[in-house]
């Protein structure tokens, strides 16, 4: 039986809020067999919000959950990178209103977690299993998810850009053969000079810069050491949407594809599989090696 995730140890780290441009103290801890993701703002209340797509508040520019007490904003990266490892269960502190931007990638928060320790807990693991298409459309903007034996996120995007070769705009990633780690953790977010000084104006991006993302100009990206990957835009797209499509609780068994999406349209589409009880079933995988998604190894089971 596959069993749920959760850090075998706490870990701290300190980085800038994206947003803010605050200093934000972070503290991962393991989490009860059962109780999912949940974020709590030290600085306000020992109050949980847990991260679930009935708490999902805005979705401009980010992903922002809350309850009646507080919120998080810039959650993305972070539930990216506990859903590519497979963490079922941890609790989140903070002292700010978001989560720290770090390099504007998922990698260094998951280093984080494997420097903790991964480790398995006596409970069956809950997928979420796709039995029938959902799609949600905005203009010409698409997503769409489908059924598929195992966890394929396809994207496109469309910029019409020199640093945007129309061959790096589009990217299929299967994750019951291709790592998460390798090839999707260290796409940066990226955004144009342009608009960043208009964002900046009203308050927003005040932490941004070439340290924490890909900076594009009218011209040219630049970032003096240039792209990780040579479709890393496209790449941290997918990362962002599995962030997003991770707020379901449960790690996804089936294809996700988008055209042009984002936080907002991602949320939408989850709403209407949500409603849709038709569409999927909540799932229990009892032979391990039948695991339709590929997860780093954890330590024993506790």
């Amino acid at each position: 039986m596959l069993k749920q995730r959760t850090l075998a140890s706490s870990i701290t780290a300190t980085g800038v809020g994206l947003h803010t441009g605050r200093k934000i103290n972070l503290r991962i801890n393991p989490g009860q067999p059962d109780k999912g993701i949940v974020f709590v703002r030290k600085d306000i209340s020992d109050s949980p919000i847990s991260a679930s797509l009935n708490n999902v508040h805005d979705t401009r520019l980010s992903t922002t959950i809350s309850s009646a007490e507080s919120s998080v904003s810039t959650v993305e990266h972070l539930l990216s990178a506990l859903a590519g490892l497979g963490i079922d269960n941890a609790v989140i502190e903070l002292d700010g209103p978001e989560v720290p931007i770090m390099d504007g990638s998922s990698r260094p928060f998951v280093f984080l977690i494997q420097s903790a320790g991964i480790c398995e807990q006596n409970h069956p693991k809950r997928f979420i299993k796709i039995i029938k298409d959902i799609e949600v459309k905005q203009n010409d903007k698409w997503a769409k998810i489908e059924p598929y034996n195992g966890f394929k996120v396809s994207f496109t995007i469309d910029f019409d850009h020199p640093s945007f070769p129309r061959e790096t705009q589009n990217s299929t990633i299967d994750f019951s053969t291709i790592s998460y780690l390798s090839q999707v953790s260290r796409a940066r977010t990226f955004g144009f000079a342009k608009d960043i000084e208009n964002l900046r104006k009203n308050n927003l991006a005040l932490g941004g810069s070439v340290n924490n993302a890909i900076v594009i100009d009218d011209y040219k990206i630049i970032n003096e050491d240039g792209l990780r990957y040579k479709d890393e835009f496209v790449k941290h797209k997918i990362l962002d949407a599995i962030g997003d499509l991770y707020l379901l609780g449960h790690s996804l068994i089936g294809s996700f594809s988008a055209y042009k999406s984002g936080h907002h349209l991602n949320n939408l589409l989850l709403r209407e599989l949500v409603n849709n009880e038709s569409a999927w079933e909540q799932v229990i995988i009892e032979d391990e090696s039948k695991s339709p998604i590929l997860f780093t190894q954890a330590a024993e089971a506790f």
